[in-house]
């Protein structure tokens, strides 16, 4: 079962500032989050850590 990781866990994980993170996102260039509620949006962790063994 996939872990989901909050901006602050996924900033940790990466060493990638917050900024850097959205930007990517916008550029297709890191993993989409996903939207939980209205005010809280998370990342699949099996996702980052695919996205981090290719880089």
């Amino acid at each position: 079962m996939a872990k989901f990781l909050r901006i602050k866990d996924v900033m940790d994980k990466t060493g990638i500032a917050k900024s850097t993170i959205w930007l990517w996102v916008k550029e297709e260039k890191f993993p989409k989050p996903i939207k939980i509620s209205p005010r809280i949006t998370v990342w699949d962790s099996d996702k980052v850590d695919e996205w981090m063994s290719r880089i």
